[in-house]
């Protein structure tokens, strides 16, 4: 009877392995095909081996005896079969959590891509607001009937929602620079309550407007520090825009600076910004510093925007060593703070002078620019000023008038950058290279719509004096002119 058992269990070990075999092959074949396991092949094929082994095995103690000898074989086959499978498992999880991460940076292109088309579809309203308010009224303006108070009051209109669409392409392309990693910080030595107090009286008219009470306070002893004023500006002014746009009739808006610390060397300011406005859901909350989100609610969509000022706003914050935390209720309102830790810097008013405004009757300015449209508006602003003005089509023609004009003629250049057959920064050191050095020391301004940092330091590597950006701001295009004539 014991015999008959043991040849049974002989057989139908036969037979078990012999499925096993068999389910193995088309296991590791269904695997393979699902993916390259190329670095994964000798796994497979050692556990087929060792199964073949142990077929034999059994058949050899079916048909000739011998069982120590065999089972002495299965036990080491055993353990390196083990050890196959323990590595070809550990394989098999790696694969599983490169996937698992795969799959995750996949859901994560899907949301930004469901973003940006929900950003484009925004887009597309926020551009052609303002585009049609500007081809509308200049229609208006154009009419027969129009009175001079009617047509001052289309233009003031055409020019906000120029600045309207300016501000909307200035948020696209300085989030393209952020995701590209090449916007840069200009630290100077600035003084922080200016900087609070300035960008309140830029949006009080606008409060105003909706009967909101604007409050500012600043407590800082110390508001001297080496910071990016412009960067600052437009992180404050997104985040008072803001609060401007959620916030009601008669509701409050306040901005505060406050010294946290300071020990001579650096200090750590804090500023905040608070509202009684309509309030985030907690949901928004989280995907507020992400780049084209906007809450979707009928309240917000009416409320125009790119969806980019708070990401932008991080990201300057991010970049100047800062952190942005946020507080919101629903109906209640929200606040921002922000913490700044910067280096101190001397007050840089105690020796300045007043100053006075510049004349530039007798100034001849050579302006080199081959948009004719731009040439007109840039001739008219210039010579608004009392500056004199002679034109060049482009880079090779002004190098032409400097080379050929008497020295001291023109007193200063005016050059764009992007022009045909010779560029603006080519022209540049062409000038600068001429053999006459009254003529080569002509001071150059870059005006240009080539607006970032890196555009700046170019013009100086070219050998500019100076830089001015379009669209073009007329105080400060005129300052930028009176410090290279050194008035």
């Amino acid at each position: 009877m014991k015999q008959i058992v043991i040849q049974l269990m002989l057989y139908a070990g036969i037979a078990l392995m012999a499925y096993n075999i068999y389910r193995y092959v088309r296991f590791s074949r269904h695997v393979r095909t699902g993916g390259n396991w190329e670095k994964e092949r000798r796994f497979f094929h050692v556990p087929i081996f060792l199964l073949m082994l142990f077929f034999l095995g059994y058949v050899s103690v079916a048909l000739f005896g011998r069982p120590d000898l065999v089972i002495a074989g299965i036990l080491l086959g055993g353990s390196i079969f083990v050890l196959a499978m323990l590595l070809l498992i550990q394989r098999t999880v790696d694969r599983i959590q490169e996937n698992e991460r795969l799959e995750a940076k996949v859901i994560a292109a899907e949301e930004a891509s469901r973003a940006k088309t929900v950003f484009l579809s925004n887009m597309s309203h926020d551009i052609r607001t303002p585009l049609n308010a500007i081809i509308g009224y200049t229609a208006l303006a154009r009419g027969e009937d129009v009175t001079s108070e009617q047509k001052s009051a289309f233009i003031a209109k055409i020019e906000k929602a120029g600045r309207q669409l300016l501000d909307i392409v200035n948020d696209v392309l300085e989030m393209s620079r952020i995701e590209s990693g090449r916007m840069e910080l200009e630290m100077h030595p600035m003084n922080l309550e200016e900087c609070i107090r300035e960008a309140a009286d830029l949006v009080r008219t606008q409060m105003e407007g909706k009967h909101i009470r604007l409050s500012v306070s600043c407590d800082a002893p110390h508001p001297w520090a080496q910071c990016d004023r412009i960067r600052l500006n437009r992180a404050l002014m997104n985040l008072l825009c803001n609060a401007g746009k959620f916030t009601g009739e008669n509701g409050d808006v306040s901005l505060s600076l406050r010294e946290l610390s300071h020990d001579g060397k650096k200090g750590d300011y804090e500023i905040r910004v608070a509202d009684t406005g309509i309030g985030m859901n907690p949901e928004f909350l989280e995907k507020l510093f992400m780049p084209f989100e906007r809450e979707r609610t009928s309240t917000v969509s009416k409320i125009e925007g790119t969806g980019l000022g708070m990401a932008i706003t991080k990201n300057i914050i991010d970049l100047m060593g800062g952190s942005i935390s946020v507080e919101s209720r629903q109906g209640k309102g929200t606040e921002f703070t922000i913490i700044l830790p910067l280096q101190a810097a001397r007050d840089e008013r105690k020796n300045a002078g007043t100053e006075e405004r510049a004349d530039f009757s007798g100034v001849r300015v050579l302006l080199a620019e081959d948009s004719t449209i731009n040439m007109e508006i840039a001739t008219a602003l210039l010579q608004r000023a009392g500056i004199m003005v002679e034109q060049a089509v482009n880079g090779e023609d002004a190098v032409e008038k400097v080379r050929t004009a008497a020295p001291g003629y023109y007193r200063l250049i005016l050059m764009d950058i992007q022009m045909p057959i010779m560029d603006g920064y080519a022209a540049a050191r062409a000038i600068r290279s001429l053999e006459d050095g009254d003529r080569a020391a002509v001071p150059i301004i870059a005006m240009t719509a080539n607006a970032f940092a890196e555009d700046i330091r170019a013009a100086a590597d070219a050998g500019m004096n100076g830089h001015i950006a379009k669209p073009i701001d007329v105080d400060t295009m005129m300052k930028t002119i009176a410090d290279a004539l050194n008035q």
